[in-house]
């Protein structure tokens, strides 16, 4: 599970260079741009277009790791960029074709570039690149470009760039408008353009298919689906596995190749134990071996370095099946891990003490570990747009039986916060006071509430003993239950004093109350910024930030726990009762839980259907106006720093340099060119 950065107004959505083996004589790679190192020379921000910033992260303390533990890190890095290509074939069945056509003209254009034309195309190019694909990284809509067929048929004519038939069309016609539909009256699967299944399947068949496979240990539930695309083949429905050997094999075989070499720098064995795990998964496709990995992943806490990387989040799957590939690599930031060890050291008193019904409550909750990290790299599913928080396993019988890991990403945190700004907070909070507990205490309670979400949210409550796993119970409404469920036990102990008690804030209150003004803001008003007037919120984080919110608006009505206000025709939402609202967030929580452990598909779609999915189109339309005077970009993303290795005569790693990227295209270029690990047809 994930969680997109919080900012005090918006929840935004927030080169590797091998070391070639056969490399003989000393070599040091050319670089566009020396490493920076200095806070204040820092320039966060690196371009700026459509609705998207793109930001530098720096690596602080990359230079007191040993060389050992900077090759761990290289190689780590080098294994998720291998896989790149992958995301982009998940993302649609033609990505991979049109973005090497797209390069092909960016690179070898020699007409005028000085005509709006061509810098629509330069604008359309970089959002393909920001979306690994033709559809909006959030939205999931397909992103029509701002210049016509005759121009682009003539930049293919020009630049001798061959793209035909329906990768060709789709660039401008209606079809496979959508990534992932969540609305069922579309068909899940039908409605979808995201490259999991093959033609004419039906939402009804994978549920039939999955439900005749059965796990050897029925309380240790295999992930089925998680690593494969679904295709029919002679009428009859088989899997096509991501592994060496099976699709994605060329760019797998890449990955494994890194992670080998990483196994060879881990720090410890059980860390290499995991490696080696993960590359017996990558290898054999086997799910048991999965969870084996993830087992000795979760128990591999002692290192300083860690890394996410496979097929994880399946938020892309309408049907909650597959795995998007990611990676992360993370470097351990000793002192905030040790300012934050609180929360690992209380969860057990966070979950006696919540609000759900105490035979959803664990009786004792494992192997919860939380850390804030350095970022030195990522890939696929997580860049550039990126969490800012992580809490992993998935498998909720090995969260109960082993624990999680769950980290916070401390430099993209701080890069958000250095290039960001709060100049639409006055515009729609409701008053002064408002403002004031947010610019105070509302970086506080963002951070207090992503390990509140990440550590104690996700770890926390339990399926009933027989109850299926959510994807096959609540199905297509799985991810917006689950991370609503977090927030929910995020917002409950934002207001409760054990923060204060626990030197984690110097007021409770205030904090309590700057987090709930911000929260309410951003689910019923600013987040609509992100939508088309006329759309229905299909995001599973945007959902549950609306549902959450609608709900406790609605069940306040009554004793105005929340009053919404018009001041000058313009709409505002103002708490009214903070510790009143408290216990709707308690019993809300309470509820969700249930429904998660109880399996009840239909309340779940009611939640979400009722409260989470429509919006007022006359709000809708008024916050778009009071937001057009704003240029900031509502979506943040970043480029990976740069790590050079220098190498010996006999091709051994010296030295690692860390630098920057001089622009977006020159990475995104640099990528397509060292990691175009697979044909552009899968």
């Amino acid at each position: 599970m994930k969680i997109k950065i919080l900012s005090m107004l918006f929840v935004a959505s927030i080169l590797l260079v091998a070391c070639k083996d056969e490399q003989k004589e000393p070599v040091k790679e050319e670089k566009k741009e020396t490493a920076i190192t200095s806070e204040e020379d820092f320039n966060y921000v690196v371009d700026e277009f459509a609705d998207l910033k793109i930001l530098h992260y720096q690596i602080p303390g990359w230079e007191d790791l040993s060389l050992k533990k900077q090759k761990l890190v290289y190689y780590l890095t080098q294994a998720g960029l291998a896989g790149r290509d992958i995301i982009w074939d998940q993302n649609y069945k033609h990505n991979l074709a049109i973005r090497e056509a797209l390069e092909n003209i960016y690179t070898t254009y020699s007409g005028d570039k000085s005509s709006d034309d061509w810098k629509n195309f330069e604008t359309y190019v970089k959002r393909v690149w920001f979306s690994n694909g033709i559809h909006h990284h959030y939205s999931m809509d397909k992103m029509k470009p701002e210049f016509n067929k005759a121009y682009f048929d003539g930049l293919l004519k020009s630049t001798n760039t061959s793209l035909t038939g329906e990768a060709y069309e789709v660039i401008f016609n209606d079809k496979d408008a959508k990534k992932v539909n969540l609305n069922e009256e579309k068909g899940l699967i039908k409605g979808s353009a995201v490259n999991f299944y093959g033609e004419n399947i039906t939402a009804e068949e994978v549920d039939k298919f999955y439900a005749n496979k059965k796990s050897p240990n029925p309380k240790k539930p295999l992930s089925f689906g998680l690593n494969s695309k679904l295709v029919k083949e002679n009428g009859k429905l088989v899997e096509k596995v991501w592994k060496s050997g099976g699709m994605y094999g060329s760019a797998i075989d890449e990955i494994v190749k890194w992670l080998e070499k990483a196994k060879t720098v881990a720090e410890n064995e059980k860390q290499a134990k995991a490696l080696g795990l993960l590359i017996d998964y990558y290898n054999t496709g086997d799910l048991q071996t999965w969870d084996d990995y993830n087992v000795a992943w979760v128990d591999a806490t002692e290192g300083d370095i860690d890394y996410i990387n496979s097929f994880i989040e399946v938020y892309n799957d309408p049907k909650g099946y597959r795995g998007s590939y990611e990676t992360i690599v993370q470097i351990k930031d000793f002192d905030m891990s040790k300012k934050m060890q609180v929360f690992e050291d209380n969860v057990q008193w966070f979950e006696d003490n919540s609000p759900i019904m105490d035979q959803h409550k664990k009786e004792e909750v494992v192997g919860v570990t939380y850390k804030t990290v350095i970022v030195a790299g990522e890939a696929g599913d997580a860049s550039p747009s990126t969490p800012i928080g992580v809490n992993l396993p998935n498998a909720n019988w090995i969260r109960e039986a082993h624990g999680s890991k769950s980290v916070s990403l401390g430099n993209l945190i701080n890069a958000y916060s250095q290039a960001g700004g709060s100049e639409k907070l006055k515009e729609f909070a409701h008053d002064e006071e408002e403002v004031e507990l947010s610019e105070k205490y509302g970086e506080t309670a963002d951070k207090l509430h992503t390990a509140l979400h990440e550590v104690v949210g996700h770890a926390s409550g339990k399926i009933n003993e027989g109850v299926g796993e959510t994807k096959e119970t609540l199905k297509n409404y799985a991810s917006t239950m689950e991370e609503g469920r977090a927030d929910l036990v995020g917002l409950y102990y934002l207001m409760d004093p054990k923060l204060e008690e626990l030197g984690l804030t110097d007021d409770y209150e205030k904090l309590g109350k700057a987090a709930y003004n911000d929260y309410i803001r951003n689910g019923l008003v600013t987040q609509l910024v992100r939508l088309n007037l006329g759309d229905d919120v299909e995001e599973a984080h945007m959902r549950n930030r609306q549902w959450v919110s609608a709900w406790v608006y609605e069940k306040g009505k009554k004793d105005s726990i929340i009053v919404k206000e018009i001041k000058d025709g313009k709409t505002y939402y103002d708490i009214k009762d903070y510790q009143k609202l408290r216990v709707l967030f308690g019993e809300l929580l309470s509820e969700t839980q249930r429904i998660k452990s109880e399996g009840d598909f239909q309340a779940a779609k009611n939640l979400v259907e009722n409260y989470g999915v429509k919006v007022d189109q006359k709000l809708h339309k008024e916050i778009l106006e009071r937001n057009e005077k704003f240029k900031s970009a509502p979506y943040s993303g970043f480029v990976n720093p740069v790590l050079v290795p220098e190498t010996n005569e006999q091709g051994e790693i010296t030295k690692i340099e860390v630098t920057q990227p001089a622009s977006f295209e020159e990475q995104m270029l640099e990528y397509a060119k060292k990691y175009h690990n697979l044909p552009v047809k899968n």
